[in-house]
């Protein structure tokens, strides 16, 4: 077990490695004067001199070779400098830290919403399969996957925010401002879990020692409780890590649409400001993010199923 979590660990290293290089490269084939554009972001359009805009230029370092670039900032990303805002100056660590409460905030909210949606739908669905309440809930889970989550939220703000006047449009001022954002997040999410968990409890349900502990006279509720739904979460959890992995990138749409100032706003943000420091920091720490999910995934299978054992002897 611990040969396998160094392994990870070493392979959460490499994934990093690979999307800073990624990320790097892809924002110095972008078109366009990179310090004409920070330039404007920081003074406005036409309100700064030509010393400025070389100031801008060896600040950014637009004439240094590439690879000489991303030696000096993955050498101070390794010792967790991330380097400065070149629009707010402040420190790109800083800048993140201050709007990851948001961002987690969206997703736990998403991801408990699709749990508490998820889960007792399956599992109703899957005690009373083809009846009308089993066909209700599977159409209209198809319709949950099939609607984009930008698309539901501009509805839900049509509806809830501008026709009722229910909920605020946008912002991050309290837990009204989260219902919208969390339910956009969700949604999709609680459709796809939703076929998940019924089709894996189906399946169990139809194992030799369900039967036998039917005939054991043991009740239905029992059988589901002690037999079938152990067994049935572990492709569960498997879907819902994805879906984890799927609502951290969602966030970055959903705090875009409902204004939240998370760190999916601000890695928009620096995109339109061509902000190097921070885009790259700011994808840095949703890659980390993903390929923490997926770590935790894996290690959390041990506890559902003590079969399953990782490393070389007990493989």
């Amino acid at each position: 077990m611990l040969s396998y979590l160094v392994r990870r660990i070493v392979l959460l290293v490499f994934v990093l490695f690979g999307v800073s290089i990624i990320t790097f490269a892809l924002m110095h084939v972008i078109p366009g004067d990179r310090a004409r554009l920070v330039a404007i972001y920081r003074w406005g359009y036409d309100d700064f001199s030509s010393r400025e805009l070389n100031k801008v230029r060896q600040e950014i370092g637009v004439d240094i070779p590439f690879y000489r670039q991303y030696a000096w900032w993955l050498g101070r990303a390794v010792r967790g400098d991330l380097g400065y805002s070149l629009v707010t100056k402040r420190s790109v660590t800083a800048e993140i830290l201050a709007r990851v409460p948001a961002t987690l905030e969206l997703a736990t909210a998403g991801f408990l919403l699709t749990v508490l949606i998820a889960l007792p739908l399956g599992i109703a669905c899957a005690r009373r399969p083809s009846s009308w309440f089993d066909n209700l809930v599977m159409t209209g889970s198809l319709v949950g996957v099939a609607m984009p989550n930008f698309w539901l939220g501009l509805l839900l703000i049509l509806i809830f925010s501008l026709t009722l006047n229910l909920l605020p449009v946008a912002g991050g001022g309290g837990p009204a401002h989260l219902i919208l954002p969390a339910v956009t997040l969700g949604a999709g999410m609680a459709a796809v879990s939703t076929r998940i968990v019924r089709a894996s409890l189906l399946e169990v349900l139809e194992q030799e020692y369900i039967a036998m502990a039917r005939i054991k006279g043991l009740g239905e509720g029992t059988v589901l409780r002690r037999h079938a739904l152990r067994n049935a979460l572990i492709p569960v959890v498997t879907v819902l890590g994805l879906q984890l992995n799927h609502l951290i990138g969602g966030t970055v749409i959903v705090e875009n649409v409902f204004g939240r100032p998370g760190v999916g706003q601000l890695i928009v943000e620096a995109i339109e400001s061509r902000d190097i420091p921070v885009l790259q920091g700011g994808v840095l720490f949703l890659a980390f993010c993903f390929a923490l999910v997926n770590l935790l995934i894996d290690l959390s299978y041990t506890f559902l199923d003590p079969r399953i054992r990782y490393g070389g002897s007990d493989g």
